[in-house]
C-alpha cells in the first residue's frame, strides 16, 4: 500500500519536474556552458573555459553596470516600501476610503512597464509635463533636462518603477495591517499610545511578515528590471542607467559577443539569488525574533 501511495505521488509530480527541467534547469545548464565558449549565437562554439568572466572582470563597463544595477535596487527598494508603508497605514486609518483609494493606487500597475516608460519619457522631456508644472508654481529655477543628465538619470528611471509598484507594496502591507489583532491596538490606546509609539511598538513588530515579502518581490523585480532603462534611456546619457540586463541586451542582440553576454546573465542570476536569499534570510531571522 505505501509503495503504491510512493509510485501515485510519483506519477502526479513527473509532469511538473518534467516541465520545470525542460524550461528553468535545462536552459540554466546550457547558459553556463555557453558562457565559457566562444559562441557568437550560432551553432559552432569552442569551451574557453572562465575566458569570459575574466573579460568580463575586466571590463569596466560590466563594473560600472553591475553598480547602476545595485543602486537603483537600494533606492526602488527603500523608496517604493517607504511610500507604500505609508499609504497602508493611511488607508488602515480611514476605513471609508479605503476601498477606493487602494483602487487608484493599484491602477498603475495594471499599465505595461514598456507604456509607462514611454507615458513617462515624455513627462521627462525638457518641455514636458513636470518642467511644464514646475514653471506654473514659479518654480523655473528647478526645471531640468531629467534624463539627459548623468546626475539624475538613473534616480529618474527609479522613480517610474516607484511610481508603478508603490501601490502593489501597499497592498501588501495593508494585508498585513488587517491581520493585526484588534486587542493589541485597543490596549494600546488605552495605554495611551500616541499613534508614533504605537506604530513602533505593535504595528511594526506585527508587519514584519509582510516587510519580508515586499522587500524580497521588490528587490527581485528592481535586480533584474529591464524595459525602464531600456525605453527611457537606452542607457544613457553615457552609460548612466546601463544595468546588467541591457548590457546582456546589447552584447548578445547587438554586440556581437553572444557568449560575453550570457556571463554577464549568469553574473546577474548569481547577484539576484545571493542578494534576494540574504535579505530574505535576515528579514526572516527578524521575524523569529520578534
Amino acid at each position: 500500500m505505501f509503495h503504491r501511495r510512493r509510485a501515485t505521488m510519483a506519477a502526479f509530480l513527473l509532469p511538473a519536474i518534467a516541465v520545470y527541467g525542460t524550461f528553468m534547469l535545462y536552459p540554466l545548464a546550457r547558459g553556463v556552458y555557453l558562457s565559457m565558449t566562444d559562441s557568437l549565437g550560432g551553432p559552432i562554439a569552442n569551451f574557453v573555459g572562465t575566458d569570459q568572466y575574466k573579460a568580463m572582470a575586466d571590463d569596466p563597463d560590466v563594473t560600472a553596470a553591475l553598480w547602476h544595477t545595485i543602486l537603483y535596487a537600494a533606492v526602488v527598494v527603500i523608496a517604493q516600501n517607504g511610500l507604500g508603508l505609508l499609504f497602508a497605514s493611511l488607508l488602515f486609518r480611514r476605513p471609508r476610503i479605503r476601498k477606493a483609494l487602494s483602487v487608484v493606487l493599484l491602477t498603475p500597475t495594471l499599465v505595461s512597464p514598456v507604456m509607462a516608460a514611454f507615458i513617462w519619457s515624455y513627462l521627462y522631456a525638457p518641455d514636458g509635463g513636470i518642467n511644464a508644472l514646475l514653471g506654473l508654481f514659479g518654480l523655473d529655477s528647478l526645471e531640468h533636462v531629467w534624463l539627459g543628465d548623468t546626475s539624475t538619470a538613473l534616480y529618474a528611471v527609479a522613480a517610474v518603477n516607484i511610481w508603478m509598484f508603490a501601490g502593489y507594496s501597499c497592498a501588501i502591507f495593508l494585508a498585513g495591517y488587517m491581520s493585526v489583532p484588534t486587542e493589541l491596538l485597543d490596549a494600546a490606546a488605552v495605554d495611551g499610545a500616541g499613534g508614533w509609539r504605537r506604530f513602533r511598538s505593535v504595528e511594526w513588530p506585527m508587519l514584519a511578515p509582510a516587510l519580508t515579502v515586499n522587500v524580497t518581490l521588490s528587490l527581485i523585480g528592481s535586480l533584474k528590471v529591464f524595459e525602464f532603462p531600456l525605453v527611457l534611456t537606452n542607457g544613457g546619457p553615457a552609460g548612466a542607467t546601463e544595468t546588467l540586463t541591457t548590457l546582456v541586451y546589447r552584447n548578445v542582440f547587438g554586440g556581437g559577443k553572444f557568449a560575453f553576454g550570457v556571463a554577464i546573465s549568469v553574473l546577474l542570476l548569481v547577484t539576484v539569488v545571493v542578494l534576494s536569499s540574504a535579505t530574505s534570510s535576515l528579514l526572516r531571522l527578524r521575524e523569529r525574533r520578534i
